[in-house]
């Protein structure tokens, strides 16, 4: 996994509540399950109409947030299933950052351990900074900043945000948490040692 942070790039807003996964990845026959392009999959039913053309009015369509890498949305994203190819077709398409008013827990884990960014603002700021992404209109870019939380805006408002330390050390250095436990595993295999020593009796719990 590719390490998280910083990097600078265009914020689409998608300023709409509950988006679910089917929403963010539809899958709609088997054949896509099987072979999936997961670009063409991201907010497929949103960016196409029902004879495959493309929608003008989605914002993805437009030509400033073709190319965006930061999505801004509403309350729990990604709610509803759990299929992790709805983190696999942002990243596709090319976002690494999402700034929404909450998540759905599940999908916020699936985007840490895909290298995807969750971000959760203060609710006392939140509304000057999708103002500020929907007043820029694509025409300027946005800096995530994971080495010290906070996003900034063109205009040069800093929105900081908070991020568990595990999470965060795990995206800084692109590896996972499993990696990250490992990295101690002589400590672990002491503590295990010391337990069959001094409390051997725990050895058979549950057999």
């Amino acid at each position: 996994m590719e390490p998280f942070r910083t990097f600078t790039g265009v914020a689409a807003p998608l300023l709409i509540d509950d988006i679910d996964t089917d929403a963010i990845a539809p899958v709609s026959d088997r054949s896509r399950l099987l072979e999936p392009d997961y670009a063409a999959l991201f907010f497929a039913r949103k960016r196409r109409l029902p004879d495959g053309s493309e929608d003008p009015d989605c914002v993805f369509n437009r030509a400033p947030y073709r190319n965006a890498s930061i999505l801004v949305t509403g309350a729990q994203f990604g709610c509803g299933s759990a299929r992790e190819s709805a983190v696999w077709a942002l990243t596709a398409f090319g976002i690494r950052a999402i700034v929404a008013r909450s998540f759905a827990e599940t999908y916020r884990e699936n985007a840490l351990r895909n290298g995807v960014l969750p971000i959760v603002l203060d609710p006392a700021e939140r509304a000057a900074f999708e103002d500020d992404v929907v007043a820029v209109g694509g025409a300027g870019a946005f800096t995530v900043d994971l080495r010290d939380p906070h996003v900034a805006a063109p205009n040069g408002r800093r929105y900081a945000f908070t991020i568990d330390a595990a999470d965060r050390l795990a995206l800084l250095e692109g590896t996972d948490l499993i990696a990250l436990t490992l990295r101690r595993a002589a400590a672990i295999e002491a503590w295990e040692a010391k337990t069959r020593r001094e409390q051997p009796w725990l050895q058979d719990a549950g057999l």
